[in-house]
């Protein structure tokens, strides 16, 4: 029996690291495409003959580009068909971005940065991914996202760019189950908030979290393999959390 091919999207993060660690105990996984802006190193780096690291710097020629070096690895290996998929880019905060607490830190560069990483590249990648996944066989495209992207669940305010990056990203994911449902049969899209994971991402807000409240990628990465292996092609968007509980949007 032919193994399965994976993605994972954003391999150089933490939750990236640790799906392509999760993807590689399972039996039906032959194959994993690791996808990154630079080489994967140090701790973060996967030695194995069956997980191929691809860089890509997240624009869009370059993103079509490493699409097309997948369909052509999978067609010269005969690597099998892609079953799972999770994109993991996103950003809160760098040397630059600060979550704004008042309205008057919104600022024009820094809006547009935050949108342009957690809702346009996301897309960008469903929008070359959609001939490359379709097949007769399941796949499973996760996106990660965050509850905070939830406009009924918004009740405390601040935070303008990442809110509204995520409940962009939403949209946009929505019209894409629309569409892939038609021309994608196969596929199936969540959009997943991780809980608060220790990583880099959530690192300067960790100190007002429970400790049983804060997940390490390899615990997120298990329950997120569960859930993507247990899902139906029902041609809809599911917003969901670690739990596989239902997000209000």
């Amino acid at each position: 029996m032919t193994k399965s091919v994976a993605i994972v999207i954003g391999a150089g993060s933490g939750l990236g690291s640790a799906m392509i660690g999760q993807w590689q105990k399972d039996s039906a996984i032959g194959q994993i495409f690791a996808i990154s802006r630079g080489q994967i190193s140090g701790q973060e780096r996967i030695l194995s003959s069956s997980v191929h690291n691809i860089q890509c710097d997240y624009s869009e020629a370059s993103i079509i580009k490493a699409c097309e070096m997948i369909k052509l690895l999978i067609k010269q290996n005969q690597l099998g068909t892609i079953t799972r998929i999770c994109i993991c880019n996103g950003v809160l905060h760098n040397n630059s971005i600060w979550p704004e607490k008042r309205i008057e830190e919104l600022n024009t560069s820094n809006l547009l940065e935050v949108f342009s990483i957690n809702s346009v590249i996301p897309i960008l990648w469903l929008k070359s991914l959609i001939d490359l996944v379709k097949s007769k066989d399941n796949c499973i495209i996760t996106v990660f996202n965050a509850r905070i992207g939830s406009i009924g669940d918004n009740h405390s305010g601040g935070w303008y760019s990442y809110r509204a990056s995520k409940a962009a990203l939403n949209m946009l994911l929505k019209t894409a189950a629309i569409e892939y449902a038609r021309r994608a049969k196969n596929v199936k899209l969540i959009s997943f908030h991780p809980g608060t994971t220790d990583t880099q991402l959530t690192k300067p807000f960790q100190g007002s979290v429970k400790k049983e409240n804060l997940f390490t990628p390899e615990f997120v990465a298990e329950h997120l393999s569960k859930i993507m292996n247990q899902q139906d092609i029902d041609g809809e968007l599911s917003f969901i959390d670690w739990e596989n509980k239902a997000i209000v949007w």
